[in-house]
């Protein structure tokens, strides 16, 4: 029974190194996306939002099911560690790679976060000079258009 739940335990540490594995792709073609600016920017940037999401909802509930199988099989791990040393060895070796990738995940996090602030700063200013350019050209446009009714200044009045 505990052997199994072992068993069960290794495996949710194994889908949870995947699934982060999956972030961090998903975090390098933000990176890309956000580094090299195209014309469906905004687009694949939200898709790679919407992936992670799905992967973090996955995170969320493979963590919730171990730590469910874990408070179950407590007692009887820490009473007999010698019997189960050898798993317990691999799944904390699990651990330390999943601590690895996840400070690797934060870190690329907060590059991504400095990117996507820089671009939409950009893009935010872009909108505001194209706005302003429109509004320029609109006055002018007006002005242009309201010469044509003024009236001669200076009339001979002589008959």
């Amino acid at each position: 029974m505990v052997s199994a739940s072992l068993d069960m335990l290794e495996e949710s540490l194994v889908k949870k190194l995947e699934v982060m594995s999956k972030i961090e792709k998903e975090n390098i073609k933000q990176k890309e996306i956000l580094t090299n600016p195209s014309d469906d920017t905004l687009n694949t940037f939200d898709e790679t939002l919407d992936r992670k999401g799905e992967y973090i909802d996955q995170l969320s509930s493979l963590d919730d099911g171990f730590q469910t199988l874990f408070d179950n099989v407590k007692k009887e791990i820490g009473d007999h560690k010698e019997l189960y040393a050898e798993q317990i060895k691999r799944m904390q070796g699990l651990i330390h790679d999943i601590t690895d990738l996840s400070a690797s995940l934060e870190v690329q996090e907060r590059r991504n976060k400095k990117l996507a602030e820089d671009f939409f700063s950009i893009q935010r200013q872009d909108m505001n000079h194209s706005r302003s350019s429109s509004a320029a050209a609109f006055n002018y446009y007006q002005t242009m258009n309201n010469f044509k009714n003024i009236p001669p200044q200076f009339m001979d009045k002589k008959n």
